[in-house]
């Protein structure tokens, strides 16, 4: 028997037989698990899971073991993504710790920092957000005004942040400061790492259309910080900020434009927009009835195909060792448009029954569908618009002139 072989083995009868029975099938978006100080728990057995994994640092399976990571090999790793996917299980633990900062810190932290910082993250401990975006600091990320003033050890912070992710329901924040405005602004730009939890931090949450409040304005009077959570030096933060926006347009893309369905016990997946058409328009000859709507479901369906794979290759380079590079911008546009072609469908087959807002008339799922598409609206805003993303890739990838 060989290495790998031996490891699924081990792998398949430690998740048989260690995780809940109950989180199997859990794989809806609702059901996440972020962690966190005072953690949501969509499902009950969710926070048990998520210290189940990362016992074992199967949270973060391909992280260094010496900072609670499982250490395994891209190919271990491909091993327990189908281990999973065979049981139905949800991933253990998600976030920005996992999916922006941690691997962040791995490259540009102190070896203190990572100490302090990423085994918190893999045991879910910790709940992340990002202070990037400031009101006149958007596209123009560079000219973020929030003030640290540095005094000793002590580091004062004023000023404010916009479309902070979760900000209300998060521990510690990882944040572009600015504590040189002399110089060239992107080298006045401080990367700092600040707990949410202390007086002068206050995130008010932003009413979307859809009726959520995911993003928050964030407000900081004379709160603190210290010089050992400054990443990559003062003045170094422009460099590290970056590197995590590759990091941040892999999330986002992934998590719009990915999401492979898992077939009920193990069999093969289904297509849900086929499925969704059936259920609402028919089928006829054992087709979908509307030869449109038939078109349209074809189309979404192979080109969320590609991009699967595409995202696979990706996942194995990062993997290897490979660092999200300006691709990524590549990653970020399709995956998101992706999402809201696939909204917009999936309200043209709903029909009539895609208008509501609140019950009677209307199912659960149905008026979650109205939300979801009211909701991809900002999905090629959030994390850098499309037409930033395009400049990327024509200057960076295609090395066009200015």
């Amino acid at each position: 028997m060989s290495d790998l072989e031996s490891f699924r083995t081990e792998l398949r009868t430690f998740l048989e037989n260690e995780t809940p029975k109950e989180i199997r099938g859990q794989l809806g978006p609702d059901a996440a698990y972020w962690g966190g100080r005072n953690p949501e728990l969509h499902h009950p057995e969710a926070k048990r899971y998520c210290e189940i994994m990362a016992s074992r640092g199967l949270t973060a399976p391909t992280w260094p073991k010496e900072y609670g990571g499982g250490g395994l090999s891209r190919e271990e790793a491909k091993v327990l993504d189908q281990e999973l996917g065979r049981l139905r299980l949800p991933p253990p633990l998600t976030g920005f710790g996992l999916q922006m900062i941690g691997p962040t810190l791995l490259q540009f932290g102190t070896e203190e920092q990572k100490q302090e910082h990423i085994p918190p993250i893999v045991r879910g401990e910790i709940r992340w957000c990002q202070g990037y975006s400031e009101p006149n600091a958007g596209s123009d990320l560079a000219s973020v005004q929030a003030g640290a003033v540095i005094d000793g050890d002590e580091i004062t912070l004023n000023g404010q942040k916009i479309w902070t992710s979760y900000g209300d329901k998060s521990d510690w924040m990882f944040a572009l400061t600015r504590t040189d405005s002399q110089v060239k602004k992107q080298m006045g730009i401080t990367f700092l790492l600040l707990d949410m939890d202390q007086p002068g931090v206050e995130a008010r949450p932003i009413k979307l259309i859809s009726g959520a409040s995911p993003f928050c304005e964030t407000f900081f009077e004379n709160a603190k910080a210290h010089t050992r959570n400054i990443i990559n030096g003062l003045g170094g933060g422009w460099t590290v900020a970056k590197a995590l926006l590759g990091h941040e347009r892999n999330m986002i893309g992934n998590v719009f434009g990915g999401g492979a369905p898992r077939g009920d016990k193990g069999g093969p997946p289904k297509n849900p927009l086929a499925e969704l058409a059936r259920q609402y328009l028919g089928e006829a000859d054992g087709r979908l009835s509307d030869p449109s709507i038939r078109d349209r479901v074809t189309a979404v369906s192979m080109d969320h195909r590609a991009f699967l794979l595409t995202m696979q290759r990706n996942a194995d380079n990062l993997k290897a060792g490979h660092r999200p590079g300006p691709e990524s911008s590549i990653f970020k546009i399709y995956g998101t448009e992706l999402n809201q072609r696939r909204e917009e469908l999936m309200l043209s087959i709903r029909g009539p029954q895609a208008v509501g807002w609140e019950t009677p008339g209307f199912s659960q799922e149905e008026l979650d569908q109205t939300r979801a598409w009211l909701r991809s609206r900002g999905n090629t805003i959030e994390g850098g618009t499309s037409e930033i993303q395009l400049n990327i890739i024509a200057k960076r990838v295609l090395e066009l002139p200015d």
